[in-house]
């Protein structure tokens, strides 16, 4: 496990918003990694993890988006059954609750990556 920084930006939630936070990533040379994207009414929300964040918000600043910081929880998994409930049930052991989480496992990958964004719970 491993800590990442993760930019969560606000879009509008209307066709070519997220394009459009792409392209000013695109444009600082910063590689997107993970992306979760969700909306709600009207608006909407990108959580990226990138490969810079300084440029990512330096570019993201100077095209007026906002975004806040986080930071996520990242596991380096084994590709097989049981392994998503073996995690989970340990931040729940933890007093953990998983506010959010994305994970990649491309087809024959050995290896999964599980990006977790996780609150204490109180009593815990």
């Amino acid at each position: 496990m491993s800590k990442v920084k993760q930019l969560t930006v606000a879009l509008e939630n209307r066709p070519g918003a997220l394009a459009q936070m792409a392209q000013v990533l695109a444009d600082a040379k910063v590689n997107v990694v993970a992306l979760l994207g969700s909306t709600a009414g009207t608006q909407g929300s990108a959580q990226v993890v990138v490969d810079q964040i300084g440029k990512a918000k330096k570019a993201l600043d100077k095209a007026g988006m906002s975004y806040t910081e986080g930071t996520l929880e990242q596991f380096e998994l084994n590709n097989k059954p049981g392994v998503l409930a073996e995690v989970a049930g340990k931040l729940a052991k933890k007093g953990m609750n998983i506010d959010s989480a994305y994970a990649t496992m491309p087809k024959g990958a050995k290896k999964a990556v599980l990006l977790v964004a996780t609150t204490q719970q109180s009593g815990s």
